[in-house]
């Protein structure tokens, strides 16, 4: 047998080792209430499922809390107790899981990775904190003490103070001066746009996306850096590179952006299908 072989067979193994822990987790809390540990000569259900599968007391107890957790969210609790998310996953969204968005949290428990499904979460507890909807590309919110200006710039514009400038309307105009270029400049480009045959965004077009936005997630609410550029307008059906229908995005908050267009598609997939 190659190393690759045996290396292949013992991802396969572990995957099934997983999914199959994940569905004796789910049968905890009946066979809690069943006593049925009892039955079977177990001093406890902790004694029960280290025998037949291995878990810790920690495991045990953490299918049980989500089970009361999720006592009133029976979407949540119908994918613990039929095995068809991890605990791991489930946990995550405990915290914030409400008979409002149990739908939504329920939908991306299945769609996201955990990483992503991490980022969701994260945005959805700063919008809960925030008490308003953030949007999903934008400017992010800014404090003065966040800029954190060089000792020459802070200089420069201490001296146009004292010389009694308007120092709000110079950097107004000069960031309207900046917004009017860039768009003058991807005005250029969807000019000259024809059908892209591949999905490699242009050299030109990164550049005017990397002065807009910089080299963060567009994201409101994130601070990663941004490693893909996601194609608000589906790039299979437009088939275009607009400057204005691509957003820089960090890995998670791409995986949540296609998971989402995902979704949609096979909403309107059904409606057609009537």
């Amino acid at each position: 047998m190659t190393d690759e072989k045996l290396y292949e067979l013992a991802k396969m193994y572990g995957r099934n080792v997983l999914f199959w822990r994940q569905k004796f987790m789910g049968l905890l809390p009946e066979v809690e209430r069943r006593k049925l540990y009892a039955r079977k000569g177990c001093g406890s259900i902790f004694e029960f499922a280290y025998k037949l599968a291995g878990l810790s007391e920690q495991q045990v107890r953490t299918a049980l809390n989500l089970e009361k957790r999720f006592e009133s969210l029976p979407m949540l609790r119908s994918l613990l107790v039929e095995g068809k998310v991890s605990i791991n996953k489930l946990v995550r969204v405990a915290s914030i899981a409400t008979a409002t968005n149990e739908g939504e949290l329920a939908e991306a428990l299945q769609l996201l990775p955990q990483k992503a499904l991490e980022t969701f979460v994260r945005d959805e507890r700063c919008e809960n904190e925030n008490g308003l909807g953030q949007p999903l590309f934008g400017a992010k919110s800014l404090r003065a003490h966040d800029l954190k200006l060089s000792g020459e710039v802070t200089e420069k514009l201490l001296e146009l103070h004292e010389k009694g400038l308007d120092l709000n309307g110079l950097l107004l105009e000069f960031l309207q001066k900046r917004e009017e270029e860039i768009e003058a400049e991807k005005e250029a480009i969807c000019e000259t746009l024809e059908e892209a045959k591949s999905r490699p965004v242009p050299a030109r077009t990164k550049k005017v996306l990397a002065r807009e936005h910089g080299s963060k997630c567009s994201i409101q609410t994130c601070k990663k850096p941004a490693e893909e550029l996601h194609h608000t307008q589906t790039f299979a059906l437009s088939k275009r590179h607009d400057p204005r229908y691509l957003a820089p995005l960090c890995r998670e908050h791409h995986v949540i952006a296609h998971s989402i267009n995902l979704k949609f598609q096979e909403k309107r997939e059904r409606a057609v299908r009537g």
